[in-house]
């Protein structure tokens, strides 16, 4: 009984750190559930971690998104077009996904991983206008992001914020606490959208999605309060969320070879 408990309280533990990634840089919340859900917790199969966790992540950023739309930095035309079009993409991704050997898709994963770090790091200089954001010429950029983004966040079954967030800056100009914001419609859009699929193929853990989500409300509460403290120093949010990456990444690859 104790072992159950303690295992338990892991899971949840892990959930809160999900949370609070997710609420904190808008992204990060599927690149910790799926190895913490391995190598943590414990999940033999790669695909069942990776739809169990796209659940969980899904309704975490709806937690994370609720503390955001509070403040108003969400920018729900662009969350709405770029959503919309990458939800298509998603479910294209996760069938495709569900093919690929489990331990490869996490290597790819890792991988890409780093590339999109690096990207991150390269653009944290940049210093973007507090009313710079969506506008209806940038609506093809914003639409092509949202296909691609979601293809990928099926394909790896993640939520996809850390594709999401520098695609809605490339796209818009946007500042990154309003990237952040805006990310999270997208990512509990898709995230919803690739547990469909895995859903549907069985491969969904709902005790432990439970108590991830269980972890991760309370978590997204305090990650989007840190997040609002840290958005005026320039490029701290972009160089938090790279290291983030680098780190998961470095780990994944080394567990995978």
């Amino acid at each position: 009984m104790d072992s159950v408990i303690l295992h338990a309280a892991i899971e949840i533990a892990c959930g809160t750190l999900v949370g609070f990634t997710l609420g904190l840089i808008g992204g990060g919340g599927s690149i910790l559930a799926v190895p913490l859900m391995v190598y943590v917790v414990g999940v033999a199969n790669p695909h069942v971690a990776i739809g169990t966790s796209a659940f969980a992540v899904a309704v975490n950023a709806l937690a994370g998104l609720a503390h955001h739309a509070r403040s108003g930095v969400v920018q729900w035309r662009c969350a709405g077009l770029f959503a919309g079009c990458g939800v298509v993409g998603a479910l294209v991704g996760a069938t495709v996904g569900k093919a690929v050997d489990g331990q490869r898709l996490l290597l790819c994963f890792a991988l890409l991983m780093i590339v999109v770090g690096v990207l991150m790091l390269r653009g944290r200089k940049r210093v973007a206008c507090a009313g710079v954001g969506f506008t209806w010429a940038a609506a093809a950029k914003v639409m092509g992001c949202g296909l691609g983004a979601g293809v990928l966040s099926g394909f790896f079954g993640i939520g996809g914020g850390f594709l999401i967030v520098p695609a809605l800056i490339a796209a818009t100009g946007m500042p990154i606490l309003n990237a952040i914001g805006t990310s999270l419609v997208a990512v509990s859009v898709f995230g919803f959208s690739t547990a469909a699929s895995y859903l549907a193929s069985g491969l969904i853990d709902w005790r432990l999605a439970g108590l991830f989500i269980l972890g991760g409300v309370a978590g997204s509460f305090v990650g989007t309060r840190a997040a609002r403290s840290m958005a005026g120093k320039t490029g701290l949010l972009s160089t938090l969320f790279a290291c983030v990456i680098f780190l998961v990444a470095t780990y994944m690859i080394w567990r995978s070879v």
